[in-house]
C-alpha cells in the first residue's frame, strides 16, 4: 500500500511540475548565463534549447524591445518569468528554437535597472558585453557555428550597432519592427541616418504592414529595404490585438502571427536567405 500511495505521489508531483512551466517556456530546457564585462559587472543571459537538443549548429541573439531590461526568474530549469514575458521575442522564443537553433535572450547591464538606453545600445560597451555571453553560450555547445543577431524595435538599436563593431563575430542580423523614424519625439536618434552599408552581414527586415507605432513605420520600412536593397519580409493579418500602438500585443509585436513569422526566421537562419516575402 505504501509502495502504491508513494508512486501515486511521484506521478502527481510530476504532473504538477510539467504543468507549472509557462506556456512560453513549454518545451524548453534553460539556464541562466553570466559573465563578468569588462568593467567589472555580472552581464546575465537566459541559453534556451530544445529538450531534445544537444548539438545546436546556430544561435539567435534576442534582443528585445523596450525597456530592453529582462530580469529573469529561473524556475524548474526554464526561464518562469521576467520583467519582459509579453515581449514578441521572448513569448515566442519556443517557436525559433529547434534541435538546431539555440537561443538566447539578452538581458541588459545590471546597473542600469530603468530603461537599457539607446546611448549604451549603440555602443561598442554593448557589442562587448554581449559577445562575452555569446562566447561563454559557445563554450557550453562547440557545435555552434553560427551567430544570428535578433532585434525587435528598441532591440534593433543593438542588432544595428552591434555588428558595425565586428562584422567578423555575427554572422547575419534580423530587425523586426525596427526603428525607422529615429526623429520622432521619443524615438532613437542614434539611428539616424544610419548607414546599413556599415554591415557587412546579410541583414533582413520583418515588418507588419499594419504597425501602429510611429517609431516604426512600415513606410519608413520599405525606405529602408529601397535605400539599402535589403529584403523587407512582410507580415499581414494577426489577431487578438489590444493595447497601445507601440508595446507588445497590436501589430507592432506580430501578435496572433508569432509562430508564422518565427517559422520565417528560422528558414532565414538556416538558408541565409529570406525564403517567402509575405507572412500571412
Amino acid at each position: 500500500m505504501k509502495k502504491i500511495v508513494l508512486a501515486f505521489f511521484l506521478l502527481f508531483s510530476s504532473f504538477v511540475g510539467a504543468n507549472e512551466i509557462p506556456g512560453h517556456a513549454q518545451g524548453l530546457k534553460e539556464v541562466l548565463i553570466t559573465v563578468t564585462t569588462l568593467d567589472n559587472k555580472d552581464q546575465q543571459g537566459v541559453l534556451s534549447l530544445k529538450t531534445n537538443s544537444n548539438q545546436p549548429k546556430y544561435l539567435a541573439v534576442l534582443l528585445p524591445g523596450y525597456p530592453s531590461v529582462v530580469l529573469p526568474e529561473m524556475k524548474n530549469e526554464v526561464m518562469y518569468s521576467s520583467k519582459l514575458t509579453g515581449n514578441f521575442l521572448i513569448r515566442a522564443r519556443r517557436h525559433l528554437a529547434d534541435t538546431d537553433i539555440a537561443v538566447l535572450i539578452v538581458d541588459c547591464k545590471p546597473t542600469i535597472t530603468g530603461v537599457c538606453s539607446s546611448s549604451y545600445q549603440s555602443s561598442v560597451e554593448r557589442h562587448q558585453d554581449v559577445s562575452k555571453l555569446i562566447l561563454e553560450a559557445k563554450k557550453k555547445y562547440p557545435s555552434i557555428k553560427e551567430v544570428w543577431l535578433v532585434g525587435t524595435s528598441m532591440g534593433t538599436i543593438s542588432s544595428s550597432f552591434m555588428p558595425t563593431y565586428d562584422a567578423n563575430f555575427y554572422t547575419g542580423a534580423i530587425h523586426t519592427a525596427a526603428i525607422t523614424e529615429p526623429y520622432k519625439k521619443g524615438s532613437y536618434g542614434e539611428l539616424g541616418n544610419f548607414n546599413y552599408k556599415k554591415i557587412n552581414i546579410p541583414q533582413f527586415f520583418i515588418h507588419h504592414k499594419d504597425d501602429p507605432c510611429d517609431k516604426t513605420t512600415y513606410s519608413g520600412a520599405q525606405q529602408i529595404s529601397k535605400d539599402f536593397a535589403l529584403p523587407l519580409i512582410t507580415v499581414l493579418g494577426g489577431s487578438g490585438f489590444k493595447g497601445p500602438a507601440c508595446e507588445a500585443e497590436t501589430q507592432h509585436g506580430f501578435k496572433g502571427s508569432e509562430k508564422e513569422v518565427m517559422n520565417a526566421m528560422t528558414a532565414i537562419i538556416k538558408s541565409g536567405k529570406a525564403i517567402q516575402l509575405e507572412i500571412n
